[in-house]
């Protein structure tokens, strides 16, 4: 990604700049920038604002926090009375009456952090400045992923079921986007991304928005386009769980469960690899778009849920409209590439190579997924490809930034493989009715491209990982990988055994609903579909009293 820092300085001396931002977004820690003797006057004394400087200046990098750094030859100049110190990244200001020249660098990639930051220097200040472009980038992302969830997500969900349920899926779905939004708006920002937190969760400076205004900023865009933005991820990862719980968890049971769970599960890996000072972003872990975050943490909690809850009394795949759920995989495809793509939070090259590594991922996993099934029934399933296509997705996410396309071909054959694998051969095996392959797509997915990221992100399969080598950044990736996967797994258990007590000791709907009326007219009191006059029901006609009857034209009346 590219964020431009204006930093400012006297002619001579060193700037120690520490940035907001997380692990997938370049972080500085220090830049010296010495002036050569014959640009002293004019940096020191006849620079205006926004003069170009191509010249005379000789600017060293050092020390920073994301080792890969691509410097641009972009120069301009400020006053230390335009530095606006609004937002969490200026740590220390440059006296006002000094008027100096600066240099405006252009980071790209999302690289690993390596050392802590030190204190500011005295003489030093960081200008963020709003990058327009960037900022509409971002916007545009932020409407996307939101789209992910509402209709995307519901929509397939929603074709997947049978017809009785599909209302539940798509109330649990809306429900769930509004709740979030409150909760994230409410305390959900602050324990994420605050400043004021540990290496686990944020503080709580932050609870409902507080401090965030026009003037703050987040590397290169408006701190309330970052917040809005991370509020959808928020939102569409516990609506993922909705597809382990279909058909017979209780509309208050999923509720309950969801809201909770982001306390335990999702606020604190998302501070631990995004947010600042957090502990895995320190130990090295990567995850460009939310393989951990989002993922793993989902499919875990899912794969608890579904083992909880047991299977279905009615356990056979009857989708009620296969239409509705290839128009969702449509809306979630496209969605994924503000998913992806906006994680970059620029409007530049990486963005662009995350939305090709993501557009291969999702084609190779589709055709690997299909090439089995063609294998083995000898033909190939609507249902498989689009779930093929989606387990692509989930796998290349916590990649995308640092893979070029052949490591995004990788990723795809992997996710066709071994996501088909845990969706159609164990989950017989082993008897748990993980409704919608949650588990199998999105926490397999998540968790093979996290640990295949050292692997795929090498400059030898054309990623842009030159930090660390493969088997160093793959121990990293996968140790991330197990530890986030057991923690969920335990939190998620106690969870359900709170929710269960809080909801009346069953987080099951009676039997007689699940195997007769449906979750829709049990919990909702509303169906997807109606019956009406003339409509088919099992293949016959409605037996309607009087409906059938022939009506004969009434006699001419002799005038």
């Amino acid at each position: 990604m590219a964020a431009v820092f204006a930093l400012g300085a006297r002619p001579v001396g060193e700037l120690r700049v520490i940035a907001q931002s997380n692990v997938s977004r370049p972080r500085i820690t220090r830049v010296t920038c010495r002036p050569v003797p014959a640009a002293r006057g004019r940096v020191a004394g006849a620079a205006m604002p926004g003069m170009p400087v191509s010249r005379g200046v000789s600017v060293k990098l050092s020390a920073f926090e994301h080792k890969r750094v691509e410097l641009s030859s972009t120069y301009s100049l400020a006053t230390t009375e335009a530095t606006t110190p609004s937002s969490p990244e200026t740590k220390a200001a440059v006296p006002a009456s000094s008027r100096i020249a600066v240099p405006a660098f252009a980071f790209s990639a999302a690289v690993l952090a390596m050392s802590p930051a030190g204190p500011a220097s005295a003489a030093a200040t960081a200008v963020a400045t709003i990058n327009q472009a960037d900022t509409a980038w971002v916007l545009i992302s932020t409407a996307l992923v939101l789209f992910m969830t509402i209709p995307g997500l519901s929509a397939f969900y929603a074709g997947i079921v049978k017809r009785k349920n599909m209302l539940s899926v798509l109330m649990q779905c809306f429900s769930i986007t509004c709740v979030m939004t409150l909760l994230w708006y409410g305390v959900g920002y602050s324990l994420c991304f605050s400043e004021m937190g540990n290496g686990v969760l944020g503080g709580l400076d932050k609870v409902f928005l507080q401090g965030i205004t026009k003037a703050s900023i987040w590397e290169t865009i408006p701190e309330a386009l970052w917040a809005l933005y991370q509020m959808t991820f928020a939102i569409i990862t516990p609506a993922l769980m909705v597809g382990s719980f279909v058909e017979r968890m209780k509309f208050s049971a999923v509720m309950w469960y969801s809201t909770l769970w982001m306390f335990a599960v999702y606020f604190p890996a998302c501070h631990m690899v995004w947010g600042p000072g957090g502990a895995m972003a320190a130990a090295g872990v990567l995850d460009f778009a939310g393989g951990i975050v989002v993922h793993i943490t989902a499919g875990i909690g899912a794969l608890v849920g579904a083992m909880v809850l047991g299977p279905r009394k009615e356990n056979k795949m009857v989708p009620g409209n296969l239409v509705l759920t290839v128009l969702g995989t449509g809306m979630l495809w496209v969605g994924w590439y503000g998913f992806n793509g906006g994680s970059a939070l620029s409007a530049g090259a990486d963005a662009a190579f995350a939305c090709l590594a993501t557009q291969i991922a999702a084609a190779t996993a589709a055709m690997v997924w299909t090439a089995q099934d063609v294998l083995e029934t000898g033909k190939a399933s609507m249902l498989g490809i689009a779930t093929g296509s989606i387990a692509g997705l989930a796998t290349v996410t916590p990649c995308a930034g640092f893979v070029g396309p052949a490591g995004a071909c990788v990723l795809g054959v992997a996710a066709g493989v071994v996501c088909r694998y845990f969706s159609l051969v164990l989950k017989e095996k082993f008897g748990y009715d993980d409704s919608l392959d949650v588990f199998g797509v999105h926490g397999v997915g998540g968790f093979v491209g996290t640990c295949l990221l050292g692997i795929v992100a090498a400059p030898a399969l054309g990623g842009f990982n030159f930090s660390t080598s493969v088997g160093q950044q793959t121990v990293i990736q996968c140790v991330a990988a197990v530890g986030t996967a057991v923690y969920t797994a335990v939190a998620s258990y106690v969870l359900l055994l709170l929710v269960k007590k809080i909801v009346g000791g069953d987080l099951r709907v009676p039997a007689s609903a699940e195997q007769g009326e449906g979750l829709d007219q049990y919990c909702h009191g509303e169906q997807c579909y109606t019956l009406s006059h003339g409509e088919l029901e099992g293949g016959q006609p409605v037996d309607v009293p009087g409906w059938n009857t022939a009506v004969t034209a009434p006699e001419p009346v002799a005038t």
